[in-house]
């Protein structure tokens, strides 16, 4: 019912939050969203009903929150990443509106369950893998925590794939999340703004003899919006996701059309729909590349010109822009928004370089996430001038203009030049994305202390020395609203009914649960919650793939992108080992495992694909082997996302982090494992280094190399046939591995894998730590048999795992990169 405030404005009522009045909301949502009653409605039907009912309710708080932003005249942040896994957005929305138990009971008195509702809900296909989880993280904990942010990105059609598992290889499927629609999304068609592709760069002199240009005769895509609301915890705040759809200037040609040519009267639209139909379109071909830099340039060109357009509503000075803007890289993948803004700044609002430069380096700031150099993002200088010839201008000038800065404080050292040159003149003279985000920055930062070191030290040294305390670290963090409340319903109880709510957004209140690990009875029903998630994710294995494993069994868990650097080829020859183990002496007592996998493979990565063929295949005759009964069990899971996580990782016992020391940026899994009390086997890498301060030298399994360690090897002539030779566990395995024992009918099929690891030089040291890994995995195998003590080490854990929480890392970010701060929202009661 619309009612009239004191301003003048009408507003709608604000919808009530109890039991009635949801049920009211879901009968009217039925009947005028769905057109549907009581006796038609589908399952699916009812889904939408209640989102659509959840969204009202936050829709109230969102507009609000806008209002509130403007009315302050507050400094925003703009999140720009490629990637926002989500996750399914119902039941996190029902949790920080406060209203499941409501919402439940509301479901349930017209015989409905939410739990089956929840799960017909897709998991929006908008990222991969860490990159994207973590933007997710950093929305929701910029709403809990108040601040005025905004995610930016695109709104993929399809996903990068469903993954289904045949004959043991990953076969890729069409992820076509959108097939149903969207319900938590409101397309914006009056926000659409044009996308410059091509073309060329016209320069005039004007009367006082200043140069101008002028991007023409290019080809014209639209960037539509679509809003997604993201709701904090406990809060008033709903901060907004934007997400960028291309669409033609011209729907349909119909003179084509009339000629009878009726594929060639829809080919711009479908030629401009392209953009943003895939996430990750395949760059192994030139084609590839093309369209996976038009997604970056459409998506930062869009997201450069709304920002803009939401500055100039309440400012006329833009040299104001700083002090109200804080935009913040997620990777190297937005970084063209540096040179769009100084287009943008220079040849539409006619600055001079040097303020236009000023504005740009103080408005930028960058988060690294890789070390390793074929991973740090360059394009062919070729391709960048016929694409965006006018970005390709001021990339050089801005080169340049830093070069002249190197060489006054490095006279002569032309191979510093070469070092921090933006342009690679030496590989075919591509563009140093990295590069141009670092010089175009105020701040960069690393995700982890030992990556920003070794950024500092390594990756990024030169930079390091020419910009002393630009590169700074900002330790990755996890939400606990999703990752332990809504994850781990059972553990999040269990903390509640001990130490008060407060954790939820107060993650450090955790470290209170240290002294009762020493509480045999805290003890026993911490070990009763985990028994109940391990019951419920054997049920799921049983029901999904057809295996049967034990809950009793030890639920040994290695769940994430798979990549050499992550070594799943690591623990998948420990297994090989351990059944070499039971073989040779059946009698043996042996710690029971189930050992569970995750993850996917880039389309055109055969080795990483070859590695889940291994892995399939030893699950294969592993499982079917009577001798090893249930003792030993493999299982691939597969299509790893957000969902599939929420039901692994409570249930896990032990956590593999076993990436190569110096090669994992951070990682944000082990983060969510070592919450939900699983014990950490890992190399001292990423931030495994920071959860063994956390969490106590002693309540983790750490082994193998250390990143100086490992480079010091690999300086001094690494020889994995030595390691080979010298350990008679790790050969046997090897040798069935190349033998084709695991592989009877294509015998020759994993000998690739094994001639990487020695004829290859292994890069990644699978070989070099072995031995180290099979000993702390013995440790870990006879702890485990120590029910109590397990536990004891398990809840220290959870206790440890305060610091790695996104609202500290976003605090940190807020107070230290983007000096932006808090703005309550209030409502008024209905």
């Amino acid at each position: 019912m619309l009612t009239k405030s004191r301003r003048g404005n009408f507003k709608y009522d604000l919808m009530g939050m109890d039991t009635e009045a949801l049920k009211r909301s879901l009968a009217n949502r039925l009947e005028y969203s769905a057109g549907k009653d009581l006796y038609t409605a589908t399952p699916r039907d009812w889904f939408n009903v209640l989102a659509y009912a959840v969204r009202d309710r936050l829709i109230e708080r969102w507009m609000e929150t806008m209002r509130t932003y403007y009315k302050n005249d507050a400094k925003r942040v703009y999140y720009l990443s490629m990637e926002f896994l989500t996750g399914r957005l119902l039941h996190n929305s029902l949790l920080n509106l406060g209203i499941l138990e409501q919402c439940e009971k509301a479901l349930h008195d017209i015989g409905l369950e939410l739990r089956e509702i929840i799960d017909l809900e897709p998991e929006p296909a908008l990222g991969n893998g860490g990159l994207g989880r973590l933007a997710a993280c950093f929305l929701d904990s910029m709403a809990t925590l108040g601040l005025p942010g905004y995610g930016y990105g695109i709104r993929y059609e399809f996903g990068m794939f469903t993954q289904h598992i045949e004959n043991g290889q990953q076969v890729e499927h069409p992820d076509n999340w959108l097939r149903y629609g969207n319900p938590w999304e409101f397309a914006r068609p009056e926000i659409l703004y044009p996308v410059n592709f091509y073309g060329r760069v016209v320069e005039y002199a004007d009367d006082n003899g200043r140069l101008h240009h002028h991007w023409v005769d290019t080809e014209e895509v639209l960037a539509m919006a679509h809003d997604m609301p993201i709701p904090g915890y406990g809060t008033n705040t709903v901060n907004n996701l934007r997400l960028w759809a291309s669409k033609s200037t011209r729907d349909f040609n119909l003179k084509y059309f009339n000629d009878g040519n009726y594929i060639k009267a829809v080919e711009d639209k479908n030629a401009s729909e392209m953009i943003s139909k895939v996430l990750y379109p395949d760059d192994t071909t030139s084609m590839g590349r093309e369209l996976r830099l038009k997604q970056e340039y459409l998506f930062v060109s869009a997201t450069m010109q709304d920002i803009m357009s939401r500055f100039h509503k309440t400012h006329d000075a833009i040299e104001d822009l700083p002090e109200r803007v804080a935009i913040q890289l997620n990777d190297t993948h937005p970084a063209i928004a540096i040179p769009e803004l100084m287009r943008l700044l220079m040849d539409k609002h006619h600055l001079e370089w040097d303020p236009a430069w000023d504005i740009t380096r103080r408005v930028f700031a960058y988060t690294n996430h890789t070390l390793l150099p074929e991973a740090l993002e360059t394009w062919p200088v070729r391709l960048f001038e016929t694409m965006l010839p006018r970005h390709l201008q001021i990339i050089y000038e801005i080169n340049q203009r830093f070069l002249k800065q190197v060489v006054h404080q490095h006279p002569g050292d032309f191979d510093l030049m070469r070092r921090l040159s933006i342009v690679d003149e030496d590989n075919g003279k591509r563009v140093r994305m990295a590069h141009l985000a670092i010089v175009g920055s105020h701040k960069v930062n690393g995700v982890a202390a030992l990556h920003t070191h070794l950024l500092q030290t390594s990756t990024f040294r030169d930079f390091n020395e020419f910009f002393p305390g630009r590169i700074i670290n900002k330790t990755n963090g996890i939400t606990p609203r999703l990752w332990l409340n809504q994850a781990n319903p059972g553990l999040a109880r269990l903390i509640t009914a001990r130490i008060g709510p407060h954790w939820i957004t107060q993650l450090d209140e955790l470290k209170k649960l240290a002294p009762l690990s020493q509480d045999a009875q805290f003890r026993a029903e911490f070990r009763a919650v985990k028994r109940a998630n391990k019951e419920r994710l054997a049920g799921l294995i049983r029901h999904h793939l057809g295996v049967t494993v034990d809950a009793n069994s030890m639920f040994d868990v290695q769940v994430k992108r798979i990549h050499e650097y992550k070594r799943q080829l690591l623990n998948a020859l420990r297994i090989v080992a351990l059944y070499n183990r039971v073989r040779a002496n059946p009698a043996a007592p042996v710690t029971p495992r189930t050992l569970i996998f995750g993850g996917k493979a880039a389309p055109g990565y055969a080795l990483a694909k070859l590695i889940i063929k291994f892995i399939a295949d030893v699950a294969e005759v592993v499982n079917n082997d009577p001798l090893v009964a249930e003792r030993l069990k493999v299982v691939f899971i597969p299509n790893y996302d957000v969902s599939t996580a929420l039901d692994i990782i409570p249930a896990a016992d032990l956590s593999e982090q076993i990436s190569t020391a110096g090669t994992e940026a951070s990682g944000t899994g082990n983060m969510k494992l070592a919450l939900n009390g699983a014990l950490t086997i890992g190399t001292l890498d990423g931030a495994n280094v920071e959860i063994r301060e956390e969490v106590g030298p002693d309540n983790i399994f750490i082994f193998g190399l250390t990143a100086q360690e490992a480079h010091r090897l690999r300086a001094g002539g690494y020889s994995p046939w030595e390691y080979y030779q010298n350990n008679p566990e790790l050969k046997q395995a090897l040798d069935m591995v190349g033998a084709g024992f695991f592989s009877p009918d294509a015998p020759d099929l994993h000998r690739p894998l094994v001639h990487a690891m020695i004829e290859g030089g292994d890069r990644y040291m699978v070989l070099a730590d072995f031995a180290s890994y099979m000993e702390r995995q013995d440790e870990a195998a006879a702890l485990y048999g120590d029910a109590e003590e397990w536990s004891r080490r398990a809840i220290l854990n959870v206790a440890g795992a305060g610091k790695f929480s996104s609202d500290r890392a976003v605090r940190e970010y807020a107070e230290e990169v983007w000096n932006v701060r808090p703005v309550e929202v209030k409502i008024e009661a209905p």
